[in-house]
């Protein structure tokens, strides 16, 4: 059996990478116009309704949930799964305690712990890649498992974030090492939001573990979608 403080430091990795969305500082390379439109943006969290799909794998044992996910500056983060299949063990130590500890770090006003600010990274342009989008170059100034080390995607023409991906800049615990995550984004009404986070791990005597999260938006900000995305 899986111990089950292993399984709960999986859920961190993506409770820790829930929240980095934008950043704020000085750019080195004036000229590079897609990161200066970043910077520039509102960094705020949007309200929001959407259908979640999360599912985990860690040797033989695989769960999933789906849940209706809510916030609000007013009331926070709140959930209600609404179906989930697979191992019970996984659904309850990794899935649920993923939800679970993002309702609790908006609760206690912890994200900017792991947000793309210059109080946690240095930034470094690098360049247009063949997709055509800004890359920026992410070093934590700490080694604290809720930084990431890696690069972010930009849109070039708006700035808008694309992209996250990187590993952990320190391994959760000894049995977890070689976090690796790619968190993609996408404009929905105006706001900048997550669609999708993937999360590979490796757990000492017990192999390769995966989560993936997304996400199907059906209100931002108050407004309906026509066709939730």
């Amino acid at each position: 059996m899986v111990p089950t403080s292993r399984l709960r430091r999986l859920a961190v990795i993506a409770v820790a990478t829930a929240f980095a969305s934008t950043a704020r500082a000085t750019v080195p390379n004036a000229a590079d116009e897609s990161i200066k439109r970043f910077l520039a943006q509102d960094d705020t969290q949007p309200s929001y309704r959407a259908l979640r799909h999360l599912e985990a794998e860690n040797g033989s044992r695989k769960g999933w949930v789906d849940a209706v996910t809510e916030y609000s500056p007013e009331r926070g983060f709140q959930y209600q799964i609404t179906r989930e299949g697979g191992s019970g063990y996984i659904r309850a130590r990794v899935l649920k305690a993923v939800l679970d500890g993002e309702r609790d770090v908006i609760t206690r006003g912890e994200t900017t712990r792991s947000s793309l600010a210059p109080t946690n990274y240095t930034f470094q342009p690098n360049g247009i890649d063949a997709e055509g989008l800004a890359n920026v170059l992410l070093s934590p100034r700490r080694r604290e498992r809720v930084l990431v080390s890696g690069m972010m995607a930009l849109n070039a023409a708006d700035g808008a974030l694309v992209r996250l991906q990187g590993r952990l800049a320190k391994s959760p615990s000894f049995w977890i090492k070689d976090v690796d995550i790619v968190r993609k984004y996408r404009r929905i009404h105006g706001r900048v939001v997550p669609v999708a986070l993937d999360s590979t791990a490796r757990v000492r005597f017990l192999g390769d573990s995966s989560l993936r999260m997304t996400y199907v938006y059906s209100e931002i900000d108050g407004n309906s979608i026509a066709t939730p995305q």
